[in-house]
């Protein structure tokens, strides 16, 4: 493992036991169980009438969620967790804002928590994620511009992040966000302008690799279902990183996105992601329904708008060739965990409701999978 520079060094592997902030970082663009009677009070659990198995059970490739380590410590939602899903990804604190702190500590407190919770459960874990242009701790930006030191630094922290859970990720988010909104190119970033525009990348892949060679790595972005040039970007880059040896083995689609998203756009974004031939992931799916009151005429139509859109996305996961199904993970369970809701209290983006009781699109991706 490389040396990084001896006054970074210091603090760098110095694990802190210091909690993380208490939300997630917030991101520019914006585009609770079907509960066992042995987990939940009757009230609690499905709206009467509807039995619906749990998604785990239902879906021929796993159904993941995104989880905080404060969440662990609701029984109700961890109950949930575990009934309906195979799979978790830690929702920011596994990302540099949680783990690298002032001076270059590292902290894993959050994400270990999170990361026995999941072996506690028999839940797969997705790291995520390792590097992002949208975040560039101080300790970075202060690492001398020569690329030695800073590439040491860098280096140091995939393979440290990476070798402590290996065995316990399945994989992880290697890359995320690196093609400009428009696609027309790649994104400016800290790691690209001291590593290269395509070398960071092809790097941060080959040291993970190293540090758990099993893990399957992955390159995941947003909006690829809305800018059909973006995701032809996204193709692109794959496709130079795979000829520069990086040893990149799935692809992730984030699938943030709203009541707006045209028909067939999910079907038509998988297809074209699956032409490579790698696994491909719907990484952080949830379905916006604020703002789009006025494109319906009652709470009815919105409802079914929100199902067929899940539909549409468990059904397209489903058609893929069952080697390139390597999970469809949804934002969160409940409304009011959601990134979405911090930001609108008025949205309601996923499958179940506050109180964790399924909502009418739960039926409707559940539906999607049997015909």
């Amino acid at each position: 493992m490389a040396i990084m520079p001896k006054e970074f060094a210091t603090g760098f592997f110095r694990m802190s036991g210091r909690r993380g902030a208490e939300g997630p970082s917030r991101r520019a663009f914006v585009g609770s169980a079907v509960a066992l009677a042995a987990c939940q009070p009757a009230a609690r659990g499905q709206p009467a009438g509807r039995s619906l198995p749990p998604l785990r059970a239902v879906a021929p490739f796993p159904v993941g969620s995104a989880i905080q380590a404060e969440q662990i410590d609701d029984p109700d939602l961890a109950a949930l967790i575990a009934a309906q899903v195979s799979q978790v990804t830690p929702e920011w604190q596994m990302k540099m804002e949680y783990i690298v702190g002032e001076g270059g500590a590292l902290r894993f407190d959050a994400p270990d928590r999170i990361a026995s919770f999941a072996a506690a459960k028999g839940l797969r874990l997705h790291g995520h994620t390792l590097i992002w242009y949208a975040q560039t701790p101080a300790a970075f930006e202060a690492l001398d511009s020569q690329p030695g030191p800073f590439r040491d630094a860098y280096a140091n922290y995939i393979t440290t992040v990476v070798g402590r859970y290996r065995g316990r990720a399945a994989s992880w988010d290697v890359v995320n966000e690196a093609v400009a909104e428009d696609g027309a190119g790649l994104r400016d970033s800290l790691w690209s302008r001291r590593l290269g525009a395509i070398e960071h990348m092809r790097l941060a892949y080959e040291l993970a690799h190293a540090a758990d060679p099993v893990a399957i790595l992955f390159l995941n972005d947003y909006n690829l279902e809305y800018l059909p040039a973006k995701r032809a970007c996204f193709l692109r880059l794959a496709e130079t990183l795979l000829k520069a040896g990086a040893p990149l083995g799935g692809l992730g689609t984030q699938t943030h996105v709203g009541l707006d998203l045209p028909a067939g756009a999910i079907a038509a974004g998988l297809s074209d992601l699956a032409s490579l031939g790698l696994p491909l992931h719907i990484s952080e799916m949830d379905v916006s329904t604020a703002r789009f009151h006025r494109l319906f005429s009652s709470s009815a139509e919105l409802a079914a708008r929100q199902g067929a859109v899940y539909a549409e996305a468990a059904k397209a996961m489903a058609g893929l060739p069952a080697a390139q199904r390597y999970a469809l993970t949804l934002w969160g369970l409940r409304d009011r965990d959601s990134w979405r809701v911090r930001e609108n209290r008025a949205d309601t983006p996923l499958l179940f409701d506050d109180l964790g009781r399924a909502k009418p699109a739960l039926a409707d991706f559940e539906a999607a999978l049997s015909r």
